[in-house]
């Protein structure tokens, strides 16, 4: 025999190839889809593996970001202490100072970062500048791509306070800084410019150090610099090791999601080509033994029915690579959004490892069919070829016959036993579509619940402020900010709870106070939430325990139970100021900020703290806006200030990890449903003389329909009996999985998402893959001439 390709072997594989469209088809399809989620599974947990290492080195990111008084240290002091031992790079010194802009329809922003730079690049924290340009005059500021949306992009415009003089800055451009050095730059001017007696200029100075990877030696880096300037000149720093925690934790959460879709995709990649292979090997019997009678031999007829799943593998390989890629990119846009990664294209190695990995996966499923049908013997194949066994199934259809169901629907309920590892295959391709159906919904319900449980205070309609301290300041939804109790507030919060009760359309309201504590057993400071009234408005979601309902107790997130030791019903000593008191922990928070370090109680458990902001609900029927208009009228002449909330976005990495599940799903069942239409059509084609003689005893099309139809929906009602108790499991076991990567368990809210009726309707998503799937070779079969069936053998 001649060379594959060339010669009788090559004609052989061509002829095969092209006799078999839809078994071509959908290995090709089945291939493209399976490779093409491998694609993106792959870019993404790529982009997702340690995002911040990898936009940090990039970047240069700064090892210590530190603020100085400008007042106590020049500008030649403090460009001195780059020339310090371990001081590999330095940047600066920018002026800075904290600013509360407003939008155009006057909500108030969170307290922003401002820093002045004349150009995004440097030796330290080189920002990476994702749309627009840098600003160049005054008016101008660039936005931190965190902030993104629909809304701020460039052109957008703000006011730089809520003062009627403040002047209007415009969005030129959103740059990422993996240090999170600031959240807006502008120029240096500018910068000055916008400083006031509460948020005056600091001067702010970018390190690297030599040695900077544990909190030991970013203490030490930290004296070095305090000890190179005058005393009390270094105001604070930050650690690039808390941005990387954060980060790392965020990241870390995808990955389970993701290697469960993978491994999804590649078992139902090996079933469909192992069925459609098998079912090419068991309808070529005859063909087969004809090859043989005239001299093929059996690894020639191996390397045959290989070369025929392995060319229409090929060719879907190659076109799963471009899809991939193509659908990867908006996905990794939003990524680098989020994460600040490096990279908007796939990484060169997934595209060469996971075609790869598809080639020997499609050749190990093809192999074990294709060396079936080179073990075959000549005589027995032809023989076997010519006059199929019968018999088998028949049990089926004389039980089946006994159902009070049309005789066309009941044969077609009987024909899946005549094949049953046909029948099997299909039915683990109808499963899996529907446990992939059934994980991403569950999936997309509890990211939704984790978007609605975060920062509750959010929800409340309107904001009343006692005043604007410093610190972090205020931002909707939000209390001052880490060490803001060192500035007390410029109105008397009894006055304004006053003006909140006599306003008419208050429904209810408490007031809260954020700032920092410490907790015996805790090195540094923990933030604290206390909280004035009935709070349960503004509570965070409960993993375990209750919310605080009076003074003494205290609740807590994960990260702080972990870190402590400690579980509900033990006590922590909490000191504000020179107020120390014992408090109980009563419950474990659903609370991720602060790295899991934050504690929530009863403003009366200190008996100095004062609330600083009220969340406000009004009335059915009240505007917001308008309440908050006629609220502010009386507040801010008492120093403080009034904003209605507008909802929350939800989070951008939820939103990814939507989009992802999504996708893949949709590519799963896809797959899925060309594993069902590749069996039906082996099966038709089996059947094809059979339906000939239904056909001329009187069988209409509608019925020859139903027949193929049903043939194939009591597999799909199986599928979707396993399937949907597998996704249901398969969501219990990824969902505590990815919580922990982020550094919390999660609450019932969160894991308990399903409900009956929703399982129903995904059982029968199931019956819809199949039938789906069906649907051309019932089309096909109905349309076929009764003579030109029976003629077929």
């Amino acid at each position: 025999m001649s060379r594959f390709g060339t010669g009788a072997l090559g004609r052989v594989v061509r002829s095969g190839v092209g006799r078999r469209r839809v078994q071509t088809l959908v290995i090709a399809v089945a291939t493209m889809m399976a490779v093409a989620s491998a694609v993106v599974a792959g870019a993404l947990m790529v982009a997702t593996n340690a995002p911040f290492d990898h936009a940090f080195a990039k970047q240069h990111g700064a090892h210590v970001t530190a603020q100085f008084d400008p007042a106590k240290a020049s500008t030649a002091q403090l460009k001195e202490t780059g020339q310090l031992d371990g001081v590999t790079a330095s940047a600066g010194p920018f002026p800075s100072t904290i600013i509360h802009p407003t939008g155009p329809g006057g909500g108030h922003f969170p307290a922003l970062t401002l820093a002045g730079r004349s150009d995004p690049h440097g030796d330290v924290d080189d920002l990476d500048l994702k749309s627009g340009r840098w600003a160049a005059k005054p008016g101008e500021v660039v936005v931190s791509a965190s902030f993104a949306g629909p809304d701020i992009k460039p052109g957008f415009t703000m006011k730089a306070s809520d003062a009627v003089d403040s002047p209007t800055l415009t969005v030129v451009g959103l740059a990422v800084s993996a240090s999170k050095t600031a959240d807006v730059w502008a120029t240096p001017g500018q910068v000055r410019a916008l400083a006031s007696e509460d948020s005056p200029v600091t001067s702010q100075m970018l390190y690297r150090f030599d040695s900077a990877g544990t909190k030991e030696q970013i203490t030490a880096d930290r004296n070095k610099l305090a000890a190179a300037v005058p005393a009390e000149a270094l105001l604070g720093t930050e650690s690039w090791l808390d941005t990387k925690r954060a980060a790392d934790q965020g990241a870390a959460a995808t990955i389970p999601f993701l290697i469960a879709f993978g491994a999804l995709g590649i078992v139902m990649s090996v079933i469909i080509v192992g069925s459609v292979v098998s079912g090419s090997v068991g309808t070529s019997l005859r063909r087969i033994g004809i090859l043989k009678a005239i001299g093929f031999t059996p690894r020639e007829v191996v390397r045959a029915y290989v070369a025929q799943a392995l060319i229409p593998a090929g060719v879907g390989i190659a076109l799963g690579v471009v899809l991939g890629n193509l659908l990867a990119v908006p996905l990794l846009e939003d990524t680098e959004s989020v994460y600040g990664t490096v990279s908007l294209s796939v990484a060169w190695w997934v595209d060469i490892v996971v075609p790869a990995a598809a080639l020997l996966i499609v050749g190990i499923a093809a192999l074990a069919p294709a060396l079936r049908a080179g073990r075959l013997r000549t005589v027995e194949a032809i023989a076997v070829g010519r006059a199929p066994r019968t018999g088998r199934g028949q049990w089926a259809h004389r039980a089946a016959g006994r159902l009070p169901l049309p005789r066309a629907v009941t044969y077609g309920l009987a024909s899946p036993v005549a094949h049953p590892v046909r029948t099997a295959a299909m039915l683990l391709a109808v499963a899996f579509g529907t446990v992939a159906a059934t994980f991403a919904v569950g999936l997309t319900a509890s990211l939704n619940a984790v978007g609605d449980a975060s920062d509750p205070e959010d929800r409340a309609q309107v904001t009343a402020v006692s005043g604007v301290p410093g610190g972090e300041g205020v931002g909707p939804g939000r209390g001052p900010g880490p060490g803001a109790n060192h500035e007390p507030p410029s109105a008397d919060p009894a006055k304004v709870r006053a003006a909140i009760e006599a306003q008419a359309g208050t429904a209810s309201y408490y007031g809260m106070s954020q700032t920092d504590v410490t907790v015996a057993g805790i090195s540094g400071s923990v933030e604290a939430s206390l909280y004035q009234g009935d709070s349960r408005p503004g509570s965070y979601e409960m993993i375990s325990g209750h919310w605080i309902t009076g003074a003494g107790q205290v609740v807590v997130p994960t990260g702080f139970l972990e870190r402590t030791g400690t579980r509900i019903g033990d006590t922590v000593r909490v000191t504000l100021g020179k107020d120390t008191q014992t408090l109980r922990i009563v419950g474990e928070a659903f609370d991720t900020s602060n790295d899991g370090l934050a504690i929530h109680a009863d403003l009366a458990s200190f008996a100095a703290a004062k609330p600083q902001v009220f969340h406000i609900e009004v009335k059915p029927g009240v505007s917001p806006a308008e309440y908050a208009r006629k609220l502010a009228a009386v507040v801010q002449p008492l120093g403080g200030d009034v904003m209605a909330n507008s909802p929350s976005e939800q989070e951008n990495m939820i939103l990814i990890l939507e989009a992802m599940a999504a996708l893949l799903t949709l590519m799963l069942v896809s797959v899925a449903g060309l594993g069902v239409l590749n069996s039906v059509v082996l099966d038709t084609r089996e059947r094809v003389h059979d339906l000939g003689v239904c056909k001329a005893l009187g069988m209409s099309p509608r019925q020859t329909v139903s027949l193929v139809l049903a043939s194939v929906a009591g597999i799909g009602v199986l599928g979707g009996l396993v399937g949907v108790p597998a996704g249901f499991a398969l969501h219990g076991f990824v969902l505590p999985v990815m919580g922990h990567a982020a550094g919390t368990d999660l609450p019932p809210s969160v894991l308990e998402v399903y409900e009956t009726p929703q399982l129903v309707l995904l059982g029968l998503a199931g019956i819809a893959i199949a039938l789906l799937g069906a649907l051309l070779p019932a089309g096909w079969a109905a349309r076929t001439r009764t003579a030109t069936a029976l003629r077929t053998e």
